[in-house]
Order: structure tokens, then C-alpha cells, then sequence
């Protein structure tokens, strides 16, 4: 998915995500995480020091949203307010387990 669009009159958006796969969370994990573009790499890059269970830098201001690490047949959602961000602003989506930031991104519009 190269990019997800929501529209700045919606208050709040909910991401669900679905792991289709058959491994385990700890083999082949993935999760649903949204910064800003500038804060994008270097969140990817905290989550990567951080490792396991959730490959997520604690209480990271720089994180705007962010599901649970899901694996194989699971499903996890993530819901957030939309009244902090700005149409127009650049942000990112992608997946923080090790490896899966560099394919596994796209932009997050609000138009």
C-alpha cells in the first residue's frame, strides 16, 4: 500500500490491520505505526534498538499512532484523534519489525 487518504473532517480514523501470513509474531511480526516523514527513519531506526517484544521506542513523543506487533491469522486495530495533525503535512506510515520499514511504508494524506 504505497498510500493511505483520510479526510481532515473526520475526528478521529481507526487502522485495522490483518496478518495473513502463518508465522508467529516473533519470526514475522508486523505492526501499523504513523509519524511524521522527518521522524520516520529515526523512529524505525529506535524501534529496531529497542527489539523485542514490540520493537517500539517507550512513550516516543515522535509516534503518532501505533498498533501491537500482530503475527500470522491475527488482527489488531489502532484508533487516533486527527485534531493534532495537519492537511497538507507530510506523514508516514510503516512497519517497525526488523527489516520490514524499508518496504513496508507509505504516506499518510489528509486532505
Amino acid at each position: 500500500l504505497a498510500e493511505m487518504r483520510v479526510s481532515a473532517a473526520c475526528k478521529e480514523v481507526t487502522i485495522t490491520l490483518k496478518h495473513v501470513g502463518m508465522l508467529p509474531a516473533n519470526v514475522m511480526g508486523h505492526n501499523w505505526v504513523l509519524t511524521t516523514t522527518v521522524d520516520y527513519m529515526p523512529v524505525a531506526a529506535a524501534g529496531q534498538a529497542a527489539g523485542p517484544p514490540s520493537y517500539m521506542p517507550a512513550g516516543d513523543p515522535r509516534v503518532i499512532a501505533a498498533s501491537a506487533i500482530i503475527g500470522g491469522g491475527e488482527e489488531t486495530s489502532v484508533t487516533f484523534d486527527l485534531s493534532g495533525l495537519e492537511p497538507g503535512s507530510d506523514y508516514t506510515f510503516f512497519c517497525t519489525f526488523p527489516g520490514h520499514f524499508v518496504l513496508m511504508n507509505g504516506k499518510f494524506i489528509i486532505e
